[in-house]
């Protein structure tokens, strides 16, 4: 089966999805979108308000910064897949509950397992929890790490930088570092492929 029928399957269990309380208050779900080829993924945290609308992952005025940074290092939206650890809107734009990033988990690690990528761009706290247990994105933001056989690269969520020019900065530094990333990691994953070894916790250097 083409990837873009398994992701069409998934896109399609997510819209349907009744496993937890967020159906109820839902407008669409987020499956998440983009080229299913890319070697680099973008995961949010959980859909706001424009996204409840629309059904697409961030629309609303993160996602034009998301949109201009992409463009920073000469991409675009069509260029990456961009999507959320939850698919539906906590009520009032609250914080994902326990139960509901367990029952939802299942979704984007189906969509990873299909993509493939190398390396995996978490924006906020809760996308880098996922991957990382107890981490703190004040502390991890902007420092690559291996996850499995691949790479996660922690960064600030969008709508963080819209609240706080100097999270902005800091934000725009470390997104223009994504090739660099991007180009350590493949490397580092070759090596690793050669080894035979997965080394849970590295870090990668950016100097």
């Amino acid at each position: 089966m083409k990837k873009e029928e398994l992701a069409a399957q998934i896109a399609k269990a997510v819209v349907s999805c009744k496993k937890c309380r967020l159906c109820k208050t839902r407008k669409n779900a987020v499956p998440g979108e983009g080229n299913l080829n890319s070697a680099v993924i973008f995961v949010g945290e959980a859909p706001g308000q424009n996204e409840n609308d629309q059904g697409r992952p961030f629309v609303g005025r993160a996602g034009m910064l998301l949109a201009d940074l992409l463009s920073k290092i000469r991409l675009s939206r069509s260029d990456v897949w961009i999507g959320n650890v939850i698919k539906c809107r906590p009520p009032d734009n609250r914080a994902p509950m326990v139960d509901e990033l367990r029952n939802c988990s299942m979704y984007l690690e189906s969509q990873i397992k299909l993509i493939n990528p190398k390396l995996i761009v978490t924006l906020g706290r809760f996308a880098l929890e996922h991957f990382v247990k107890d981490a703190k994105i004040s502390k991890e933001h902007g420092v690559a790490q291996v996850w499995k056989d691949r790479v996660i690269y922690p960064l600030y969520h969008p709508a963080a930088a819209l609240r706080s020019p100097q999270v902005a900065a800091v934000l725009e530094k470390e997104f223009k570092k994504i090739p660099r990333v991007l180009e350590e990691a493949r490397e580092m994953l070759k090596e690793d492929s050669r080894s035979s070894k997965k080394d849970n916790g590295a870090q990668i250097s950016l100097m």
